[in-house]
């Protein structure tokens, strides 16, 4: 099995930023399928705490981690008086924008089943606060305050109406509550931690009746526009098809990513500044303007059909999640081969194709050096430097690994050490499969802000056709699928690549 990152999804704050919650609930599947069994984790004492699982949004540490009967619960506390994005995510769980909780683990031992999988044994990287968890169970459970006189509030708590308080229209508050729970439920926040509930929605219920039958029921699913007969998936669906992708396409995790209604993006650049100068106190003034132009990102069209039996097709009572599933993984691997080296007049521009990275040469054609990577930090601009990413394959980052400096100190350090994610001199790393190897005159190593350079437009998350008629003599169905995306580098000074050579 590879030692491959996976996040996975209960939370209370303080005023002081102290938080509790469940990780992860025990005897329940998450979106995907996923049971974990108690006394499956492992891990340090200690976890570092991130905004939605992104290592440069350290926002506290997780001081205690145990397995309880009911799941793995955690306290920790952010650290809002040190880092102001701590004290915007306190506000945010508090105002319940923010209110699950989401883990970051390697798999170590697992089963597959039919719906997912069983893990057994895992190592716990990090735990992060997200708004929607992978999880429905993972929330958070107690939210307390202190107020003005130093006595503490629990926020989460139910307080007696005070004498004094207005009368309540009990039929319209309950309306509202109605109303909320289902637009709550609409938008993919775990309302209930039963998962089999999620059936019970028109359009989950439609778009499996769509996909065993061909029949489209115009009130509860949407038809493509720009593919007449093709159907939208259910928002939920659509969610944790996006999710899946993170898995097999890393890069999402750390680019801009954003969606659009159309097939083309521009995007206004500026290719060059005023030249303002010193000047005497009467001195004329020399005028100057700037100068712009326009990139333009297309969006690509990534499509593939999958065969299912018949008899699969009647039996399975989540055919949606089948089809699901045997897609995910070709989606995305195809989409991160793209976003590393897409090249062609077809698929979204990578990063490693793009034209005007700058390049270091490494000292070396074969061996890695320890100097060249300091170097290569260094000459980006320390704006970018300290927002950025490693990006590498799993044979460098190996080979990284055993990189020391002057001091005798290695240049990697893992997740546990500190509070901190795992680092390359600092900077956190993010392996991708399609990086190059280590090779003569190669690149196997790039360096960036990639939230500010490069960018993803998603257009159609995933539409799928059912054809129940071609494939019938051989006892199969067959489920076409297509997906719009376009993606490209709009910050090449803001990236860094390694290039082995002398």
């Amino acid at each position: 099995m590879t030692d491959r990152l996976e996040i996975k999804a209960a939370l209370a704050v303080t005023d002081q930023g102290e938080i509790t919650g469940t990780a992860w609930p025990f005897g329940s599947p998450d979106r995907v399928g996923d049971v974990i069994e108690k006394g499956a984790f492992t891990g340090p004492a200690t976890l570092p705490m991130l905004f939605s699982h992104d290592p440069a949004q350290v926002i506290g540490v997780w001081d205690e981690i145990s397995e309880t009967d009911t799941g793995l619960t955690v306290k920790g506390r952010l650290l809002v008086e040190d880092v102001e994005r701590a004290r915007e995510v306190r506000a945010m769980v508090r105002a319940g924008a923010v209110s699950g909780l989401s883990i970051g683990f390697v798999t170590k031992q697992a089963r597959r089943h039919a719906k997912g999988r069983t893990i057994s044994a895992l190592d716990l990287h990090e735990i992060s606060l997200v708004a929607v968890p992978a999880h429905p169970g993972a929330r958070i459970t107690s939210v307390k305050s202190v107020t003005s006189n130093g006595v503490p509030d629990m926020d989460n708590e139910d307080h007696q109406t005070p004498a004094s308080a207005p009368d309540i229209d009990t039929k319209a508050f309950n309306a509202v509550l109605a109303r909320l729970d289902k637009l709550e439920a609409r938008t993919g926040r775990p309302a209930a931690p039963a998962v089999a509930q999620d059936t019970d929605q028109p359009e989950r219920k439609a778009f499996i009746t769509f996909l065993q039958s061909g029949q489209i029921d115009q009130k509860a699913l949407t038809v493509a526009n720009d593919a007449p007969a093709y159907v939208l998936a259910p928002e939920e669906t659509a969610g944790e098809f996006i999710r899946n992708l993170v898995e097999f396409s890393p890069i999402r995790s750390i680019a801009d990513v954003r969606t659009t209604g159309s097939h083309t993006i521009l995007l206004p650049k500026r290719t060059g500044i005023t030249n303002a100068l010193w000047v005497g106190e009467t001195a004329p003034r020399t005028a100057s303007e700037p100068t712009f132009d326009q990139m333009e990102i297309a969006v690509k069209e990534l499509a593939t059909h999958v065969d299912i039996s018949l008899r699969m097709l009647e039996d399975s009572a989540n055919v949606e999640a089948e089809v699901r599933l045997a897609l995910a993984e070709d989606f995305g691997q195809k989409e991160a081969l793209a976003f590393v080296n897409g090249s062609t007049a077809l698929e979204p521009t990578g990063f490693m194709t793009a034209p005007g990275i700058a390049e270091t040469n490494n000292g070396h054609a074969a061996n890695l050096s320890a100097d060249a990577l300091i170097a290569l930090l260094y000459q980006m601009p320390a704006t970018y430097r300290n927002r950025g990413t490693w990006v590498m394959n799993g044979t460098t980052l190996a080979a990284v690994r055993r990189l020391k400096d002057g001091h005798g100190n290695y240049l990697w350090q893992p997740s546990y050490q500190a509070g901190q994610p795992e680092t390359i001199l600092g900077r956190p790393v993010v392996e991708a499969l399609d990086m190059p190897n280590i090779a003569s005159g190669a690149t196997p190593i790039i360096f960036g802000d990639f939230r500010a350079g490069y960018r993803i437009y998603d257009r159609v998350a995933l539409d799928v056709l059912p054809d129940l008629l071609t494939q019938r003599t051989s006892g199969l169905a067959r489920f076409h699928a297509r997906r719009r995306v376009g993606a490209g580098v709009v910050r090449p000074d803001v990236f860094r690549k390694l290039k082995m050579a002398a």
